[in-house]
Parts: C-alpha cells; sequence; structure tokens
C-alpha cells in the first residue's frame, strides 16, 4: 500500500513538471496556452508546443546518459 501512495505522489509530481514545461515551451513560441480548455489552438499550434516538449525531454534525457558514462 506504501508503494502505491508513492506511486501516486510521483504521478502528481510529473503531471506538475509537464505541465510547467508545457506552459513554458509554449510561451517560448508565442503560443496562447491558457490553463483548462485550449479547444482555439489550431492542430499546429498545439503540435508545435507537443513536439517542442518531446524535443526538450529527449535532449535532457541524453545529456542525463551523458554524464553518466
Amino acid at each position: 500500500m506504501a508503494n502505491n501512495m508513492n506511486s501516486k505522489m510521483t504521478n502528481k509530481q510529473a503531471k506538475a513538471g509537464l505541465d510547467k514545461l508545457k506552459m513554458e515551451v509554449a510561451n517560448e513560441l508565442g503560443v496562447n496556452l491558457k490553463q483548462g480548455y485550449n479547444g482555439d489552438l489550431t492542430s499546429r499550434e498545439a503540435g508545435s508546443v507537443g513536439g517542442e516538449m518531446v524535443k526538450k525531454l529527449v535532449e535532457k534525457a541524453a545529456n542525463e546518459m551523458n554524464s553518466q558514462n
């Protein structure tokens, strides 16, 4: 049961971190992203935010892997 509680806390922390990254990326790209519903975004805007998030996460993972070696 303790493991399940730890897992839930980690999931909340991960979600909060991804939400923060999403807002930072949207701001960098000039996309008007707001908390909650964003149905007014174009597919291009939403895709550019998601794509840039993936790019940053991959770069971070690569840097962490390189620093371990």
